[in-house]
């Protein structure tokens, strides 16, 4: 991040599902926020509040490049709500129906789905122990903790709990302990789910360096795919979060997630 703010700072605030961001538009070549800056607009009773906040700059060969930074003020390589928030703000800009979208997981592909939902590749799962990565060599499909997680990566760590009740998990407790977990040397976003039906899920979400949120993109992907590997489900996956349903599929090309965004408001920040 720059060094120097603005003293005023547009940006727009979105959503996915209710995982709720701030996004910066930065391709004309105005400064970054600060990480104070950032840690500032997160808090949601003296800032704006977010989850993620998400800059977009320009970049050679693809449509944009998007950096990402959890409301602790750390990077996150992966943002799947974001990333597809973003995808539709730029298609209605453009009038484009399909975009390319650089981060620090790769290049992701985006399209219009219809009806007003955006599809987001996030790239292939990773499942090897040292892309997730975690500390020390072991299988990823049963983890040697206490409930027997999965562990995925998606350009960010994830751990996936199966429990028979998503909601009587006390995510509070739960979340910061496996957050922190030294198996996860870049800590971890934390899930808890159960099978409600066939190719349906009940998910509840711990993200790192956030806390409980209504929903998470590169979350429902980790959950899918842990639950694929584990038999449970097909390769179309509906998943039920706390904002409301997204839709996974697992394909050859990676893992794609669909879902409805609203662009809520516009915003001037004063720091």
């Amino acid at each position: 991040m720059g060094a120097t703010d603005r003293k005023s700072l547009a940006f727009m605030k979105m959503h996915g599902l209710g995982n709720d961001f701030v996004v910066i538009d930065a391709r004309a070549g105005d400064p970054w926020p600060s990480e104070a800056t950032v840690k500032a607009m997160a808090d949601r009773h003296r800032g704006v509040g977010f989850d993620q906040l998400a800059v977009i700059s320009a970049a050679d060969g693809v449509d944009a490049h998007l950096t990402f930074y959890n409301a602790d003020g750390s990077r996150s390589a992966a943002c799947g709500n974001a990333s597809r928030c973003i995808a539709r703000h730029l298609m209605e800009e453009s009038g484009k129906v399909a975009l390319t979208l650089a981060t620090d997981r790769g290049h992701l592909a985006a399209r219009d789905a219809g009806h007003g939902n955006t599809s987001v590749n996030m790239g292939p799962a990773l499942t090897n122990w040292e892309q997730v990565p975690l500390a020390r060599e072991m299988d990823t499909l049963e983890l040697p903790v206490a409930g027997a997680p999965t562990a995925t990566g998606m350009g960010n760590p994830h751990c996936t709990f199966f429990v028979t009740d998503a909601e009587a998990v006390d995510l509070a407790a739960r979340g910061p302990e496996i957050e922190h977990h030294p198996l996860f040397p870049e800590r971890t976003n934390v899930q808890f789910a159960h099978v409600m039906g066939p190719d349906h899920l009940r998910m509840r979400v711990w993200e790192r360096g956030t806390g409980i949120t209504l929903a998470s993109g590169s979350s429902s992907c980790a959950t899918a795919v842990a639950a694929h590997r584990r038999g449970l489900v097909g390769r179309d996956v509906s998943i039920e979060l706390d904002g409301g349903t997204i839709r996974i599929h697992i394909g050859t090309d990676g893992v794609w997630m669909t879902g409805p965004t609203a662009h809520v408001f516009d915003g001037v920040w004063h720091g």
